[in-house]
């Protein structure tokens, strides 16, 4: 919807040329063990390391955060934040949320939480994004690195998604050229 063309990535070598990486939600177990069984970490750390944007969403979150205590496996510790897994509960205790997200304007972003991770600490260089009401983050950004421990994808508010294209735009060296829009996009 954003006109941006989009590829799975399975494989190291499905990695070449691409503009960016977005590691999605799902179980951040199972997801870091079939990244290492298929030889995916270190070429996305040098990936990351040499500039390429990399947005994790959810479980994504927690593979990116350089600590997350609860993770059996490594992941791939690229931001300098700890994440906690599973910290509201279990998926019954899934919610949604209206956040404020200065980086996106107004209005507020509804966030959906699956059995959603938490950021418990950062370090210097992390820029927190948005905290739900109690102050917990939720969303925060280091240079090149986008997390997100909700689901934007699960909403029509592409805002999220057209900040993150616009950081591999801006990596690029040029501006994005998206559809006009602010909120909500069909």
């Amino acid at each position: 919807r954003l006109g941006v063309d989009t590829t799975e990535v399975r494989l190291p070598g499905q990695l070449a040329g691409l503009a960016g990486v977005v590691i999605p939600g799902g179980e951040s177990t199972t997801v870091s063990r079939l990244m290492a069984e298929y030889g995916l970490p270190e070429p996305l750390r040098r990936l990351a390391a040499e500039g390429l944007p990399v947005w994790g969403t959810c479980a994504g979150l927690i593979l990116l955060a350089r600590r997350a205590p609860d993770l059996d496996r490594p992941g791939l510790a690229l931001m300098d934040m700890e994440a906690v897994r599973n910290a509201f509960g279990r998926q019954v205790d899934s919610f949604e949320a209206d956040l404020e997200v200065p980086a996106l304007g107004p209005p507020r972003f509804r966030a959906v939480f699956i059995r959603a991770p938490l950021i418990r600490e950062l370090g210097p260089g992390v820029e927190v994004l948005a905290r739900l009401d109690d102050d917990t983050m939720v969303a925060a950004r280091q240079g090149n690195l986008l997390a997100t421990a909700f689901h934007p994808e699960l909403t029509e508010d592409l805002r999220f998604h057209r900040y993150f294209v616009e950081m591999v735009a801006a990596r690029d060296g040029h501006a994005a050229a998206l559809p006009a829009a602010s909120g909500n996009l069909p």
